[in-house]
């Protein structure tokens, strides 16, 4: 018996991102831990501008169902989404947009500041960009580089090789604009303000299999494994798989 999900399909087809989405759906454990993420965004979705909320690379999540009001999207044509456009061109107006949110998406963004002076351009003073991204902590570290398939580059820089929506991608691209280069993002946007970077979830989606395995506790230990995820977040940073990062206008 394999514990590892058969998928044929190539990365960067639409096909693929469809089957991740019934993975999701069709694993209680890693979708209480996307409704855990989401929760993060209704709480600050309750603290932006009137206007339109737009979550990037929706692929095959599920937060409409709980924000029924998003504006879905995705650089792939999926049926489940409502737009079809790259972050580096999006079709609104000039100071529209409340809220840019996104999970997993930015690190496979191909180049940062080109999508950071669209996002300025798009959204509205007091708006915010709101993101889940891989952490380059001890501990998310180690596994990226050694168990994901995703490039994992401290060293990299704001741009990545843009070979296809999901096979481009360094996973330390956020903690490279945000953290490394910290200096150099505040110089270059002084309009933004980097409101929260917050490390959190060293085991739960790890345990879940994500979108390739299956799980490795049951449904049940949901609970116990969310608990103890914040009880050692609370201790190291460098704990943690993943972070939550605001970024709002200001200006």
């Amino acid at each position: 018996m394999s514990f590892k999900y058969k998928i044929d399909i190539p990365i960067d087809a639409p096909e693929r991102t469809l089957e991740h989405k019934k993975i999701i759906l069709g694993k209680p454990f890693l979708k209480k831990l996307y409704i855990d993420w989401y929760e993060i965004f209704i709480k600050e979705s309750k603290n932006l501008p009137e206007g339109e909320i737009v979550e990037l690379g929706s692929g095959g999540g599920f937060l409409k169902d709980l924000m029924p009001k998003i504006i879905t999207s995705d650089i792939l044509n999926l049926p489940t989404n409502d737009m079809v456009f790259s972050a580096l061109d999006m079709p609104f107006q000039d100071s529209s947009v409340s809220g840019i949110f996104m999970v997993d998406t930015f690190h496979h963004i191909p180049d940062s500041q080109l999508f950071l002076q669209e996002a300025m351009r798009t959204l509205k003073v007091g708006g915010k960009i709101i993101m889940i991204e891989p952490a380059n902590s001890l501990w998310g570290r180690f596994i990226y580089q050694n168990f994901h398939h995703e490039p994992f580059n401290p060293n990299g820089d704001w741009k990545i090789p843009n070979s296809g929506p999901m096979s481009g991608a360094n996973g330390c691209l956020p903690w490279i604009v945000f953290e490394r280069d910290k200096l150099e993002f505040k110089n270059q946007f002084p309009g933004f303000e980097i409101e929260l970077i917050h490390y959190h979830t060293p085991f739960r989606y790890l345990i879940s299999g994500g979108v390739s395995f299956k799980n490795l506790v049951p449904n049940f230990s949901y609970p116990l494994f969310k608990a103890t995820d914040k009880i050692i977040s609370s201790i190291s940073k460098e704990l943690s798989m993943f972070m939550t990062l605001i970024i709002k206008k200001v200006d």
